[in-house]
């Protein structure tokens, strides 16, 4: 067998081994591009339960109150009165909860002569849609505080918001924004959607698969196109000088309680911080009763509401 004829069969097995290890590098790139598309569209679609709720039968006396958001229609939420020309809070529901989760917040700062409102953010509770981990739903906080600067029963210049996490982020991302915000209470915030979304895919136990993080991130970044300039929320807080500002640690949410402690450290005074053991959403009464007497606390001394009784 001459030279020539070796050396041509031993090439034809190197292509062929190599044909064989671009196949399964392609496969797997496709499986993982695969796996990384469901789980992108599972996160920024979580579960809803929309909660089959009478306003008319819930304490407070609340009405709904409809507000126009750009580009996407009209959007209900409930506003529950307090004194006539006090300031409002408005409360910002975290990922994967809804405006029903948090009524309990609402009694207490009501109780305390406060109008608050609440709404339900795309993708969650009675909305439909998908998520956008924070780019969006800091247009939809912007579109329901300008709403309500049409009432004439409330302080049009002063407005406090609570949020936790999702909420937290349009919280501080809107108050860069709208100088009526007079004052924060931050739970479990984080400094950009794409820090959320990498916390998401790390819980689901794929964060591991190689590229599959980096195809997640990809098509976040696609989808979000629009909001391809918007800058950390980190930058909303040098704007924030004299604003009143509580954050607060949930030490079970490793990721966020980092990300808030590093806010909170970067954060320009007046500021305050509070350390809990669990988020919110997983509280006892006993412990929800605690951290809602937190919030009113801090609300009372840096937005005292004034005004009459709301007829």
């Amino acid at each position: 067998m001459s030279f020539v004829t070796k050396f041509r069969r031993a090439l034809a097995r190197v292509a062929r081994i190599a044909g064989m290890f671009l196949a399964l590098a392609l496969f797997l790139f496709l499986a993982e591009a695969t796996i990384s598309g469901y789980l992108l569209y599972q996160i920024l679609s979580p579960p809803r339960s929309p909660a089959n709720v009478d306003v008319t039968l819930l304490m407070g006396h609340p009405t709904t109150y409809n507000f126009d958001i750009p580009g996407a229609g009209s959007r209900e939420g409930w506003f529950f009165p307090g004194l006539l020309h006090a300031p409002t809070i408005v409360l910002c529901h975290g990922y994967g909860s809804q405006r029903a989760d948090i009524l309990t917040l609402v009694t207490a700062l009501q109780e305390h002569q406060f109008n608050v409102f609440l709404f339900d953010f795309t993708g969650h509770g009675s909305v439909s849609g998908r998520t956008a981990l924070g780019y969006g739903e800091t247009v939809q906080l912007l579109a329901a505080i300008h709403g309500l600067e049409q009432r004439d029963d409330i302080d049009r210049t002063r407005f406090g918001i609570w949020g936790t996490d999702l909420g937290a982020y349009a919280a501080l991302a809107a108050a860069g924004q709208e100088p009526h915000i007079q004052s924060l209470a931050l739970d479990s915030v984080y400094d950009q959607p794409s820090d959320f979304l990498m916390a998401q895919v790390g819980h689901t136990g794929l964060g591991g698969l190689p590229l599959v993080k980096a195809f997640c991130l990809f098509g976040f970044r696609m989808l979000n196109y629009d909001y391809r300039t918007v800058a950390p929320a980190r930058t909303s807080l040098v704007r924030l000088q004299g604003i009143p500002k509580l954050f607060i640690e949930a030490t079970d949410k490793q990721e966020l309680d980092e990300s808030t402690l590093r806010m909170y450290q970067i954060a320009p005074p007046p500021k305050d911080q509070v350390v809990n053991s669990m988020a919110y959403s997983e509280m006892s009464d006993e412990g929800r009763r605690t951290y809602e007497d937190h919030i009113v606390s801090f609300f009372l001394q840096s937005l005292p509401p004034s005004g009459q009784p709301a007829q």
